[in-house]
């Protein structure tokens, strides 16, 4: 092979590397200097330690909602009652975050449930239901040997986040 066309094959294969390399390098720029990258809601104060993660993570038009639990808001403080009060209290809980960051519990696309034992998931599928009555999330549950606080049911879910919001 001639000289002159290996060296035009090396410019070819260059430039088709730096232009596959260019966008992934500007999507890393963005990432790390916070400019298109994830946006991260701290838990409000609780009084105590600060809980070291987020209430939710918001990456484009989708936002990660952090495991829920029945606690009354602002406390970590359960809710009395069982399974019933604190189910409804945990989807409360992710109602208000939704809300907060600019979307509902219509746009939510997946759940994952974790129930301290698992023979109560009937129960929590009861109230479950009257906070998606039409077009349900996906959805995983599974029984768990603890939850923080000894709670009974701990919920997180993804949404949509609509457009300009």
């Amino acid at each position: 092979m001639k000289q002159s066309s290996i060296l035009s094959t090396l410019c070819v294969s260059l430039h088709i590397a730096l232009a596959i390399a260019s966008p992934l390098v500007a999507q890393e720029n963005k990432s790390t200097t916070g400019a298109a990258g994830p946006d991260y809601f701290p838990f409000a104060t609780t009084g105590g330690t600060p809980l070291p993660f987020s209430e939710a993570v918001k990456l484009g038009d989708t936002i990660y909602v952090s495991g829920q639990i029945g606690s009354v808001p602002g406390s970590l403080t359960l809710t009395p009652g069982g399974i019933g009060p604190e189910a409804r209290r945990a989807l409360e809980n992710i109602k208000g975050i939704l809300e907060r960051h600019g979307t509902s519990m219509n746009n939510v696309v997946k759940c994952t449930v974790f129930l301290a034992d698992i023979k109560e998931w009937p129960a929590f599928n009861e109230i479950y239901r009257e906070y998606f009555k039409t077009n349900p999330p996906a959805r995983s549950a599974l029984g768990v040997t603890g939850l923080a606080f000894g709670a009974r049911v701990e919920v997180e879910c993804i949404a949509f986040v609509p457009p300009g919001r």
